[in-house]
Formats: C-alpha cells, structure tokens, sequence
C-alpha cells in the first residue's frame, strides 16, 4: 500500500511537473494570438492537465457566448446587467474600488500575470481593483476553472472570475475577463452591430446561434470598434471553417486582432463610471 501511495505521489508530481513546462511553452507558442483566439482555444480544448486539476468546477455556471456566464437559462434572452443595477459603487474619491482575491492555487508567475491585468485598469480609469478584506460583501474570486468567463457585471458577495492556468493567463485575456465583470458585454452583441456586422448562421454551429443575439447596449456614445478587445474573431463557433461573422460595408476590413484594450474600450469604460 506504501508503495502505491508513493508512486501515485511520485506520479501527480511529475504530471504537474509536466503541465507547467507545458504552460511555459505555450506562452510563447500563442503569443501571436489576439484575445479572441486565445478565448475560443481556451474554452474548445480543455487539456489532459485541467481534466487532472484539482481546481475544476464539475458544477459550473451555463456559459454564452463562449465566455460569459450565467446563472439560469432565462438570461440567455436578456442582458442581465441592463436589466438591474450591476455596477460597481464609486467612492467619495472617484475612485471605484473593487476588492479581489487571487486564489491559492496559482503560481507566483500566474499571479503576477493576473496582478498586471487588474493594475493596468489605474493607468486609464478611475478603477481601482484591491485586494479583499473580510469586511467586503461582494468581490471577485479570481480562480482557475474550466476555460476563461466571467459573469457581466456586479452580482454581490462571492463572483467568481476563471481564469484558467492553462489557456488563460494572458494580459488581454485578463482584460476581456474584467470588463465582462465591469457590466460589458461582446461588441459583436451591440444593438448597431447589423450596420457593421453581417452574421452567417447558416456557418454557426448548430444550437450555437444565440451567441450572436444583439442586447439593447449604450455604447456610452463610442462608435463601433473592430479593434476592440471584446470584439470576436471571423471563424468565432464556425462549424464549416467559413465565417460566421463579415464586417460590412468592407467585408475586407480586419477584426477580432485586439491583443489588449483599445481607445474605445477605455473610452467607454470611463464614460459609464464617469471617471
């Protein structure tokens, strides 16, 4: 028995090894992929490593739209954030605080990936995101789940944010993850996106197609950007390898390349918080 406890033992360890080798490389293997990529290859490929995690969630929330969350299927028809009050409170300093927790299980490396995402915010906005205190009622739980999501906008008391160590871990993709959780939806689902958008459901995957659904968005007065890190790639839950999205007028117009938030995203991000 003492034996097979070691060698299990010995086994784990050298898969785990073996995971954060593989994490390493792939650093490097998909740094040349926008956000949208990232998200799509993350959330479609779970690996041998996540299936062993220790850290996966057997119960997790419905996803839409390949990374936001939901809690019951009646969101899948409206924009929960709209809907009701979903944003996080600003402070007698104008500043809007949003307390987090990075969870153990993480490296310091992956910590530190996720840390520069979440500081990034203070470079162009009034948003602060701090470390939680016991004294906080709603905060987000940065953890690694299956794939990358988040739920849209302020839910109150524990709010999970996945961020999966294998896929996940990257500035833009840390990015995508808090606007969601900062009340922003994709920018494929705005209400102007049929002036600048065509969508080709006859190439979407089949029970696929509400992902495309248009939500009643402010757009916060910023016009549609093709360059923005929330806006999708061409191919996004194409079940043929054509497109399931072609921007008009110009159906050569490059899209869905952001690697990282761009003016109109920030834009937007400040004009909702009035920063």
């Amino acid at each position: 028995m003492a034996r097979i406890f070691r060698f299990t033992a010995l086994s784990l360890l050298l898969l785990s090894a073996y995971c954060w080798a593989d994490t390493e490389a792939e650093v490097d293997e998909n740094s040349d992929l926008s956000v949208s990529e990232l998200l799509d290859r993350a959330n479609r490929n779970l690996s041998e490593c996540e299936l062993q995690a220790d850290v996966r969630s057997e119960d997790g929330p419905t996803l839409i739209e390949g990374d936001i969350a939901i809690e019951d299927e009646v969101e899948k028809n409206a924009d929960p954030c709209t809907s009701r009050g979903c944003m996080w409170g600003k402070w007698n300093d104008g500043k809007v605080y949003i307390p987090y927790y990075i969870a153990s299980h993480f490296s310091s490396r992956e910590k530190a990936i996720i840390t520069r995402g979440l500081e990034s915010f203070s470079s162009f906005s009034c948003i602060r995101f701090r470390p939680s205190r016991s004294s906080d009622r709603d905060w987000l739980s940065i953890e690694s789940k299956d794939g990358c999501w988040s739920f849209v906008g302020r839910r109150g008391g524990k709010q999970v944010v996945s961020l999966a160590r294998r896929g996940c871990l990257y500035h833009g993709t840390v990015q995508h993850e808090l606007l969601h959780a900062l009340g922003f939806n994709h920018e494929q689902t705005r209400s102007d996106r049929d002036n600048h958008i065509k969508v080709l459901l006859q190439n979407v995957v089949s029970g696929m197609e509400h992902n495309f659904r248009k939500i009643a968005t402010l757009n916060q007065g910023t016009p549609y950007d093709y360059n923005s890190v929330m806006q999708y790639h061409r191919y996004a839950f194409s079940k043929n390898n054509q497109p399931t999205m072609v921007p008009i007028p110009n159906s050569n117009v490059s899209f869905g390349n952001a690697k990282e938030m761009s003016r109109n995203d920030i834009a937007r991000l400040n004009t909702l918080y009035k920063c």
